[in-house]
């Protein structure tokens, strides 16, 4: 399960990031690039 403040990784490109909010099945996530966008939970894989 994803929480806020798990560092995750996009499935499509692998680019990183860090969730800042969890709403239902998505996830508010800030990149490394610094640009957040709302995902779902699907595309997003826990980078540990």
């Amino acid at each position: 399960m994803i929480k806020e403040g798990d560092k995750v990784v996009y499935l499509k490109d692998g680019v990183r990031g860090i969730v800042i909010r969890v709403e239902e099945d998505r996830c508010h996530v800030l990149w490394e690039d610094e640009f957040a966008s709302w995902e779902k939970m699907e595309l997003l894989l826990l980078d540990r």
